[in-house]
């Protein structure tokens, strides 16, 4: 059973960096593929329908953590303090550039939101980098996890980047890419969370929670599994290349 939780935590965090990588990476993007208005809307169109399918994988991640591994997860919490509080507050406000960007009109207005969505991206990255390297090292923050931060930010982008070849192809980015070479670089986005995963194996399985805990967040978590799956494939079979903006939802 702990072979199977680890497995279940290993598959939610590689795949929350693998799709959730390219929305971080058009958010930092941003202004490089949008060098107007018109070209920002049509990137955050681009990315509006995956992103709360997306961030669901992270929640996963969180409810796995504090479930299965209760003692690593206060000691995450506690010995990674500013970087956590680095992650909230970037994920918050890139999401609230998201959400509020297009309640009211006006240049200056969009692009404040535009500047909240950029700024909140790269502080995702850079926490998300920063943290890899505090794990790695025994959640002990030094000035290397800005070189963590610089990867990951870079893996991100070029992700981001693949995507929007993908779904606007010929459009912002001037290349078309297959459905393969977004694969590769989900990848890429999803590899700095593999190393640390395999490294940190020994340490999370001795902390695991006592089995008769695992059998009952079994009964209780494991049957949703299926559907968190079918509405990622119904996602991107709804909102494929050729179909944004004009199906995008208009909540972004």
């Amino acid at each position: 059973m702990d072979i199977l939780w680890f497995g279940v935590f290993a598959v939610l965090l590689l795949g929350y960096f693998a799709l959730e990588g390219f929305d971080i990476g058009l958010g930092m993007l941003l202004p490089v593929l949008g060098r107007s208005q018109e070209g920002r809307d049509r990137v955050v169109a681009a990315m509006a329908p995956y992103i709360l399918a997306n961030e669901v994988w992270l929640v996963a991640v969180a409810g796995v953590l504090f479930g299965v591994y209760p003692r690593a997860e206060g000691e995450v919490l506690f010995g990674l303090y500013p970087l956590v509080v680095s992650l909230l507050v970037s994920w918050i406000v890139r999401d609230a550039g998201l959400w509020f960007r297009r309640r009211a009109d006006g240049r200056a207005w969009r692009a404040g939101w535009d500047g909240a969505i950029c700024l909140g991206s790269y502080g995702l990255a850079f926490s998300w980098g920063a943290a890899l390297v505090a794990l790695a090292n025994g959640m002990s923050i030094t000035p290397l996890g800005l070189a963590g931060g610089a990867a990951i930010a870079a893996a991100f982008a070029f992700h981001g980047w693949t995507f929007a070849s993908w779904r606007l192809p010929g459009g912002l980015t001037g290349a078309r890419r297959s459905g393969r070479a977004l694969l590769v670089s989900a990848c890429v986005a999803a590899a700095p969370a593999a190393a640390l995963l395999a490294g940190a194996a020994p340490w999370l399985l001795g902390h695991t929670a006592p089995a008769d805990t695992l059998n009952v967040l079994s009964l209780m978590i494991l049957p949703f599994a299926p559907i968190m799956l079918g509405g990622q494939v119904w996602v991107w079979r709804t909102f494929g290349p050729g179909r944004a903006p004009e199906r995008t939802p208009s909540f972004f």
